[in-house]
C-alpha cells in the first residue's frame, strides 16, 4: 500500500500537490464521505484478494 501511495508524489509531485490542495479546501463533510468511500473500496479489494 505504501508503495502505491508513494508513487504519485514521486512521479507527479506538482499534480499531487495541486490535488491535495483542492481536497483540503473541501468542506469536512465531503472529506469524511470521501474517506468512507476509500475505506469501503479497500475492504472490497481486501475481500477480493483473499
Amino acid at each position: 500500500m505504501l508503495i502505491i501511495e508513494g508513487m504519485f508524489p514521486f512521479v507527479f509531485p506538482s499534480a499531487w500537490r495541486d490535488t491535495f490542495r483542492k481536497i483540503a479546501e473541501r468542506p469536512p463533510h465531503q472529506i469524511r464521505v470521501g474517506g468512507l468511500i476509500v475505506m469501503l473500496l479497500g475492504l472490497v479489494l481486501l475481500f477480493i484478494a483473499t
